[in-house]
């Protein structure tokens, strides 16, 4: 796509041609340290075992377990796994006196 060699366009016109900053050309991504990646095996465990704790019950239980997390970075990696709760849903009245439902609420993507 772009070819930094070419001795015709600059790598900052071919940028401006293909509308994408020069920065984002020289970009290169981290990936997950260390730590995450450990933290994200241990919520995978977790929420295989409890896959109704959601982010403020996983933080409550790593923080238990004396990892030095916060709610922001749980909820960041629950959804980089794609990690959904089932929760239930609350309680809808009927009309016409039918009983009120509650059902079980799974995302589905």
């Amino acid at each position: 796509m772009i070819e930094p060699r070419q001795s015709d366009l600059s790598v900052g016109k071919q940028c401006s041609l293909l509308s994408i900053s020069r920065s984002s050309f020289y970009y290169t991504p981290k990936g997950e340290s260390e730590m995450n990646l450990a933290l994200m095996r241990q919520i995978d465990e977790q929420f295989l075992e409890t896959p109704f704790f959601g982010v403020r019950q996983m933080t409550w239980h790593l923080k238990n377990e004396g990892h030095p997390v916060n709610e922001k970075r749980i909820r960041r990696l629950m959804r980089l796994m794609g990690l959904m709760p089932i929760y239930q849903a609350a309680v809808r009245p009927r009309a016409h006196g039918y009983p009120a439902v509650r059902t079980c609420r799974i995302r589905h993507d």
